[in-house]
């Protein structure tokens, strides 16, 4: 697939495709949570045969309709491609899923590297988040983005909260749950923002986090320890839906380490400042 194609509608497709293949897988798993096999990669990091499943059903769709670029997908592993990686999370949530809550999703990104040249000539300057599809199978949400041309849910075209100032805004996060080597640096930041905002909320889906915060429903997200997967597509989404989405140390083009910030342009720079206060000896 050449470069130029990247953007396509067929690639946002095929990711769309995926997603709702596996949404089908993992709502039908649901419906059998007692027989579920789970298995713990580490405390606290679980994955089941839904997670499994689900991943399958979207490599073998994206291998089929996007020949030629790379995957990397949370349980399988994968290569990265020369030009452009899907990363993948099957199941973004699953302690949700396991426990019963309905509150995860399918995350499917497209992250186009550096000097990939989407327009037949300029190449990107810096590794770039080019789709992203997050799935929310419970409400029947698709949350779809395409780099520099817009973000949609269901569809209709979404934008961030016009919220002005921290002091108004509500935020999500995620505690610390499987690395706690920065719950020192995690945890005045949240009594901070605990104090600096309208409220705090934690869902525990980094993917979902992102999508709100893409159609204003949250005014501002942030999370240390994630994996790219996690945070792929969602970055797609808030970056697209004309927001800020970046890493925490401000080391990364994306945050692909799993430390990231996420809010409207309005409070991006409060939110950054708030975080970064405690956040600068993150590993």
């Amino acid at each position: 697939m050449s470069s130029s194609h990247f953007l396509s509608a067929d690639c946002l497709d095929a990711a769309v495709t995926a997603a709702h293949a596996a949404a089908a897988i993992l709502q039908t798993h649901a419906l059998h949570r007692a027989d579920l096999v789970v298995d713990h990669k580490m405390r606290n990091d679980l994955v089941s045969q839904a997670d499994r499943e689900a991943e399958r059903a979207i490599i073998d769709i994206l291998r089929a309709r996007t020949p030629g670029i790379g995957i990397v997908a949370e349980e399988s592993g994968g290569e990265p491609g020369a030009q452009a990686t899907w990363c993948i999370d099957p199941l973004d949530g699953t302690t949700n899923f396991i426990s019963g809550i309905p509150h995860y999703a399918v995350s499917i990104g497209l992250i186009g590297h550096a000097g990939c040249r989407l327009d037949g000539r300029t190449p990107l300057p810096q590794d770039t988040p080019l789709i992203g599809v997050v799935y929310d199978p419970n409400r029947e949400e698709l949350f779809s983005a395409l780099h520099g041309l817009g973000a949609w849910l269901n569809g209709r075209r979404i934008q961030c909260s016009p919220t002005p100032t921290l002091d108004q805004s509500v935020l999500a996060t995620g505690f610390p749950f499987r690395d706690f080597s920065f719950e020192s640096l995690y945890m005045p930041t949240l009594r901070d923002a605990m104090h600096a905002t309208r409220g705090i909320r934690r869902q525990g889906s980094a993917a979902l986090d992102l999508a709100w915060t893409a159609c204003g429903r949250y005014d501002g997200y942030w999370e240390m320890g994630l994996a790219p997967w996690d945070v792929a597509a969602g970055t797609a989404l808030v970056r697209a839906a004309g927001g800020v989405c970046e890493d925490i140390r401000h080391q990364e083009p994306w945050p692909e380490s799993g430390y990231v910030y996420a809010a409207n342009p309005h409070i991006a720079a409060a939110l950054d400042g708030l975080i970064n206060r405690r956040a600068k000896g993150a590993p």
